[in-house]
Parts: C-alpha cells; structure tokens; sequence
C-alpha cells in the first residue's frame, strides 16, 4: 500500500478516517452519512480512473 499511495496517501486516509471517527463519536447518524459520502467519492475517482485507462489503451 505504502508503494501505491505513499506516506503523504496514508497520511491523508488516516486523517479522513480520524475526522469521520470524531463526527460519529458526537453524532453517529451524521457520521455514516459522511461514511456513504466518502465511499461514493471512492466509487466516482476508480471509476474516472478506469475509463481514462481505457481511453489511453492501459487496461
């Protein structure tokens, strides 16, 4: 994981997860809302990044 993301990625998803961790200590409704929200952004940038693989022929 460290080869593909690198320490500043591991950083950042550590933060995220920390921040979604505080919301839903406080509120935990709001947090997985946050957690479906974050999912779904996964979803759109993997699916963004296999389409633009394809277009330059990689995949």
């Amino acid at each position: 994981m460290r080869d593909t993301l690198g320490l500043e990625g591991i950083a950042g998803v550590v933060v995220v997860v920390l921040a979604i961790a505080v919301v839903t200590l406080r509120d935990p409704v709001i947090g997985g809302g946050l957690m479906l929200l974050v999912a779904g952004l996964a979803l759109i940038a993997k699916g963004v990044a296999t389409s633009t693989m394809r277009a330059f022929g990689l995949k």
